[in-house]
Protein backbone atom coordinates (compact mmCIF):
# COMPACT_ATOMS: atom_id res chain seq x y z
CA UNK A 1 0.00 0.00 0.00
CA UNK A 2 1.56 3.15 -0.67
CA UNK A 3 0.95 6.54 0.01
CA UNK A 4 0.10 9.54 -2.38
CA UNK A 5 3.59 11.45 -2.78
CA UNK A 6 5.09 7.78 -3.00
CA UNK A 7 2.84 7.06 -6.31
CA UNK A 8 3.98 10.82 -7.23
CA UNK A 9 7.83 9.80 -6.78
CA UNK A 10 6.99 6.30 -8.93
CA UNK A 11 6.02 8.34 -12.07
CA UNK A 12 8.44 10.64 -11.50
CA UNK A 13 10.66 7.92 -11.81
CA UNK A 14 8.89 5.76 -14.83
CA UNK A 15 10.09 9.12 -16.85
CA UNK A 16 13.52 8.85 -16.31
CA UNK A 17 15.09 6.50 -18.39
CA UNK A 18 16.09 2.95 -17.31
CA UNK A 19 19.78 3.11 -18.17
CA UNK A 20 19.90 6.03 -15.91
CA UNK A 21 18.17 4.26 -13.18
CA UNK A 22 20.28 0.87 -13.49
CA UNK A 23 23.07 3.04 -13.38
CA UNK A 24 21.91 4.51 -9.97
CA UNK A 25 20.84 1.10 -8.92
CA UNK A 26 24.09 0.37 -6.90
CA UNK A 27 23.33 3.00 -4.47
CA UNK A 28 20.01 1.42 -3.43
CA UNK A 29 19.25 -0.22 -0.98
CA UNK A 30 18.21 -3.56 -2.17
CA UNK A 31 20.33 -3.37 -5.32
CA UNK A 32 23.35 -3.46 -2.24
CA UNK A 33 23.25 -7.72 -1.85
CA UNK A 34 23.14 -7.98 -5.82
CA UNK A 35 26.32 -6.30 -6.79
CA UNK A 36 29.07 -8.89 -5.59
CA UNK A 37 32.24 -8.05 -7.67
CA UNK A 38 35.65 -7.46 -6.14
CA UNK A 39 36.95 -5.25 -9.08
CA UNK A 40 33.71 -3.51 -9.35
CA UNK A 41 34.44 -1.91 -5.96
CA UNK A 42 38.18 -1.72 -6.36
CA UNK A 43 36.78 0.91 -9.73
CA UNK A 44 34.65 2.16 -7.53
CA UNK A 45 36.71 3.17 -4.56
CA UNK A 46 39.71 4.03 -7.13
CA UNK A 47 37.50 6.56 -8.38
CA UNK A 48 36.18 8.44 -5.28
CA UNK A 49 39.95 8.32 -4.41
CA UNK A 50 40.37 10.65 -7.23
CA UNK A 51 37.64 12.98 -6.50
CA UNK A 52 38.70 13.47 -2.86
CA UNK A 53 41.86 15.56 -3.36
CA UNK A 54 39.99 17.14 -6.26
CA UNK A 55 37.01 17.96 -4.06
CA UNK A 56 39.19 19.16 -1.19
CA UNK A 57 41.27 21.45 -4.02
CA UNK A 58 37.90 22.67 -5.22
CA UNK A 59 36.47 23.74 -2.24
CA UNK A 60 40.23 25.40 -1.28
CA UNK A 61 39.94 27.61 -4.24
CA UNK A 62 36.31 28.76 -3.61
CA UNK A 63 37.44 29.12 -0.21
CA UNK A 64 39.76 31.35 -1.06
CA UNK A 65 38.34 33.30 -3.61
CA UNK A 66 35.28 33.79 -1.12
CA UNK A 67 37.81 34.79 1.54
CA UNK A 68 35.57 32.35 3.61
CA UNK A 69 36.39 28.48 3.85
CA UNK A 70 33.32 28.16 6.32
CA UNK A 71 30.93 29.16 3.06
CA UNK A 72 32.67 27.27 0.27
CA UNK A 73 31.98 24.59 2.69
CA UNK A 74 28.30 25.47 3.43
CA UNK A 75 28.17 25.85 -0.82
CA UNK A 76 29.69 22.45 -1.52
CA UNK A 77 27.10 20.88 1.10
CA UNK A 78 24.05 21.97 -0.53
CA UNK A 79 25.70 21.28 -4.05
CA UNK A 80 25.92 17.82 -2.65
CA UNK A 81 22.52 17.48 -0.99
CA UNK A 82 21.20 18.40 -4.13
CA UNK A 83 22.61 15.48 -5.81
CA UNK A 84 22.03 12.99 -3.19
CA UNK A 85 18.80 13.89 -2.90
CA UNK A 86 18.82 13.35 -7.11
CA UNK A 87 20.28 10.32 -6.43
CA UNK A 88 17.72 9.48 -3.68
CA UNK A 89 14.84 9.92 -5.49
CA UNK A 90 15.98 8.16 -8.62
CA UNK A 91 17.49 5.26 -7.23
CA UNK A 92 13.78 4.29 -5.03
CA UNK A 93 16.28 4.67 -1.67
CA UNK A 94 12.90 6.27 -0.30
CA UNK A 95 12.13 3.29 1.09
CA UNK A 96 14.83 3.64 3.64
CA UNK A 97 12.10 5.89 5.75
CA UNK A 98 10.10 3.09 6.47
CA UNK A 99 12.84 1.59 8.78
CA UNK A 100 13.34 2.03 12.12
CA UNK A 101 16.43 5.13 12.55
CA UNK A 102 20.10 4.18 13.20
CA UNK A 103 21.92 4.58 16.23
CA UNK A 104 22.90 8.75 16.67
CA UNK A 105 26.56 7.74 16.50
CA UNK A 106 25.76 6.79 13.04
CA UNK A 107 24.71 10.72 12.24
CA UNK A 108 28.40 11.95 13.36
CA UNK A 109 29.94 10.86 9.99
CA UNK A 110 28.41 14.19 8.63
CA UNK A 111 29.90 15.93 11.41
CA UNK A 112 33.69 14.38 10.59
CA UNK A 113 32.93 14.93 6.75
CA UNK A 114 32.63 18.73 7.42
CA UNK A 115 35.54 18.79 9.73
CA UNK A 116 37.34 17.03 7.09
CA UNK A 117 36.37 19.72 4.19
CA UNK A 118 36.59 22.62 6.65
CA UNK A 119 40.22 21.34 7.98
CA UNK A 120 41.15 20.93 4.15
CA UNK A 121 39.79 24.13 2.76
CA UNK A 122 41.82 25.97 5.35
CA UNK A 123 45.13 23.55 5.29
CA UNK A 124 45.59 23.29 1.52
CA UNK A 125 46.32 26.58 0.30
CA UNK A 126 48.89 27.28 3.19
CA UNK A 127 50.31 23.62 3.01
CA UNK A 128 49.85 22.45 -0.58
CA UNK A 129 47.29 19.12 -1.52
CA UNK A 130 50.14 16.99 -2.00
CA UNK A 131 51.10 17.59 1.61
CA UNK A 132 47.62 17.72 3.16
CA UNK A 133 46.56 14.29 1.30
CA UNK A 134 49.14 12.76 2.04
CA UNK A 135 48.44 12.88 5.77
CA UNK A 136 44.77 12.40 5.22
CA UNK A 137 46.34 9.49 3.69
CA UNK A 138 48.32 8.33 6.92
CA UNK A 139 45.31 9.24 8.97
CA UNK A 140 43.04 6.91 6.85
CA UNK A 141 45.28 4.14 7.11
CA UNK A 142 45.50 4.08 10.84
CA UNK A 143 42.05 4.55 11.62
CA UNK A 144 41.47 1.34 8.30
CA UNK A 145 43.54 -0.78 10.50
CA UNK A 146 41.90 -0.38 14.28
CA UNK A 147 38.94 -0.47 12.53
CA UNK A 148 39.08 -3.64 11.22
CA UNK A 149 41.31 -5.22 13.80
CA UNK A 150 39.06 -4.50 16.56
CA UNK A 151 35.75 -4.31 14.19
CA UNK A 152 34.54 -1.09 15.27
CA UNK A 153 31.25 -0.21 14.78
CA UNK A 154 29.87 -3.62 14.25
CA UNK A 155 31.88 -4.23 11.16
CA UNK A 156 33.34 -7.93 10.29
CA UNK A 157 37.14 -8.27 12.16
CA UNK A 158 39.93 -8.53 10.16
CA UNK A 159 42.93 -8.82 12.10
CA UNK A 160 46.40 -7.00 12.13
CA UNK A 161 48.75 -10.09 10.75
CA UNK A 162 52.24 -9.21 9.86
CA UNK A 163 51.40 -8.90 6.39
CA UNK A 164 48.66 -6.23 6.61
CA UNK A 165 51.23 -4.51 9.34
CA UNK A 166 53.80 -4.60 6.58
CA UNK A 167 51.62 -3.40 3.90
CA UNK A 168 50.21 -0.55 6.14
CA UNK A 169 53.88 0.72 6.67
CA UNK A 170 55.44 0.42 3.03
CA UNK A 171 51.53 2.17 2.05
CA UNK A 172 53.11 4.82 4.55
CA UNK A 173 56.57 4.95 3.40
CA UNK A 174 55.27 5.76 0.11
CA UNK A 175 53.17 8.18 1.14
CA UNK A 176 55.37 10.22 2.34
CA UNK A 177 58.16 9.28 -0.49
CA UNK A 178 55.66 10.87 -3.06
CA UNK A 179 55.41 14.37 -0.96
CA UNK A 180 58.95 14.35 0.16
CA UNK A 181 60.96 17.61 -1.32
CA UNK A 182 63.77 16.41 -3.69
Amino acid sequence: RHSASQGAIRRRLVAVPARARKALEVWHPAGQQSVNNPFFYSMLMFIAGIGIPVMATFTAVLGDRLHSPVLAVVIMMLVGLIFAVGVLLVSGGLSALARPPADWHLYSGAALFIFYLLSASWVIPRFGVANAIAFVLIGQLCAMVLIDHFALFGLEQYSLTLKRALGLLLMGLGVFLVVGRS
